[in-house]
């Protein structure tokens, strides 16, 4: 069974930390090196990182290793932020799921 790896700044680590889960905590500069690294890890079949590491990370290059990598990378919000993710973000989980584009409508 593959693992679930969480990546987050560290004002979210106690949390998880407490649950016993596979986690890393990062600065944002660290994010791409950290989530290059675990697409190549065998035991690693989801990646949850927390959306401000990835705020800094160029979008197109994220897609393009995240399509190659048979895993799925889901994006968590900050510990205070309330918004919904993106649309297209959603979009683009639900057509790697599915398998084809599905329109999203609020």
């Amino acid at each position: 069974m593959k693992e679930i790896l969480f990546l987050t700044c560290a004002d979210s680590s106690p949390g998880f930390a407490l649950t016993g889960v596979r986690q890393q905590t990062l600065i944002p500069e660290a994010a791409w090196e950290t989530i290059q690294q675990a697409c190549t890890d065998p035991d690693i079949g989801v990646i949850a990182a927390d959306n401000r590491l990835l705020e800094t990370l160029d979008p197109i290059r994220l897609r393009e290793l995240t399509d190659r990598w048979p895993g799925v990378l889901v994006t968590l919000p900050a510990p205070a932020d309330r918004r919904t993710p993106p649309s297209d973000e959603l979009q683009r989980l639900v057509q790697r799921a599915l398998g084809y584009h599905v329109r999203l409508q609020r």
